[in-house]
C-alpha cells in the first residue's frame, strides 16, 4: 500500500489519530495534528481545510479588546513549531502556506520608534508595555522556513518569502523577497507569465 511506505505503521496509527481529535475539537479543519497548543481560542477565528504540522503554538489575546484578535482564513497549511503572537490583529489570507518554525508577531515588549522611558534598557524586557501594530498577510502567500513577520506588516497576495527572511517592512503583491530585512528580488508579470528580476 503507498500510504504504508509513506507513513509506516506508526505513522498511520498518529495520523488516525489526529485525524479523530481534529473531527472532534476542530470539525472545520482537514487535519490539525497534536500536539498543539491554542491560547485564547475564543480570540481565534480558525477558516474551513485548516491544516497543521505538530508543536504549532498559537498565542491570542486582546490588549485593546478587539476581537478576533487572529483570524485565519480557509484552506490555510501551518507547518510544524510555527509560533504566531496576537494582541491586535494578525489576519491570515486563504490558500496561505507557512513551513516550519515560522514566528509571526503583531506587538513587541516595548516601543522603540520614539523616547519611551518604559522602553528603556534599564526596565527589564518582561515588564515593559506591549506595543503593537496589525499584521495582514494576503491569499496565496508563501512563507518560507523560519521566516519571521514582525508588527505593522503587510504581505500582498501571491507573495512569497524567502526561507530565513526577516520581514519588517511592507511587501507588495505577487513578489518574491529574501533577506534580513526582507527585500523583493522578483516580480511576477502576468502579461510574459513569467518571475522577472527586479
Amino acid at each position: 500500500m503507498k500510504i504504508l511506505k509513506i507513513y509506516g505503521f506508526i505513522g498511520i496509527v498518529r495520523l488516525v489519530i489526529d485525524l479523530a481529535l481534529t473531527k472532534l475539537f476542530y470539525s472545520n479543519a482537514r487535519l490539525v495534528r497534536f500536539p498543539i497548543y491554542l491560547r485564547g481560542r475564543s480570540f481565534i477565528k480558525l477558516g474551513k481545510g485548516l491544516t497543521t504540522g505538530v508543536n504549532i503554538r498559537i498565542v491570542a489575546f486582546p490588549a485593546q479588546g478587539i476581537s478576533p484578535v487572529l483570524e485565519i482564513g480557509d484552506n490555510v497549511q501551518i507547518n510544524d513549531s510555527v509560533h504566531i503572537g496576537a494582541v491586535e490583529r494578525i489576519y491570515i489570507g486563504n490558500n496561505t502556506l507557512i513551513a516550519s518554525r515560522v514566528f509571526i508577531s503583531d506587538h513587541n515588549h516595548g516601543e522603540y520608534r520614539a523616547s519611551n522611558l518604559m522602553s528603556s534598557p534599564d526596565v527589564p524586557p518582561a515588564k515593559r508595555p506591549l506595543s503593537s501594530r496589525p499584521v495582514y498577510i494576503g491569499n496565496n502567500v508563501w512563507l518560507g522556513e523560519q521566516v519571521s513577520i514582525l508588527s505593522g506588516v503587510t504581505i500582498g497576495d501571491g507573495a512569497i518569502i524567502g526561507a530565513n527572511s526577516v520581514v519588517v517592512s511592507d511587501i507588495p503583491p505577487n513578489t518574491i523577497s529574501v533577506g534580513n530585512p526582507a527585500k523583493v528580488i522578483r516580480y511576477y508579470d502576468f502579461h510574459k507569465n513569467e518571475w522577472l528580476r527586479i
